[in-house]
């Protein structure tokens, strides 16, 4: 499996704060070893054909299968979400 991460995923990514990076270092981890890691809690939009996993309580990733791999599209806040629903 290969994980892609797509530039406004890298945008979201160097605003983020320090803390929350290294625990998406982690999250990153278990999505490649394990994608249905409990910790990740992912679950999928409704309506869309995204995913979303989650780095800490108030922030979250989403991503989408492409093949064999995951296509990281964004990573924020919890509002992250709502602007995936209407990509």
């Amino acid at each position: 499996m290969k994980i892609i991460f797509s530039d406004p995923f890298q945008g979201d990514f160097v605003n983020l704060p320090l803390q929350v990076q290294r625990a998406f270092e982690k999250s990153a981890r278990f999505l490649f070893n394990n994608p249905r890691h409990p910790s990740l809690q992912v679950k999928k939009l409704p309506g869309t054909s995204f995913w979303y996993g989650r780095v800490t309580l108030g922030y979250r990733f989403t991503f989408q299968w492409a093949g064999d791999s995951i296509v990281l599209r964004r990573i924020g806040t919890h509002d992250i979400l709502n602007k995936e629903r209407r990509a």
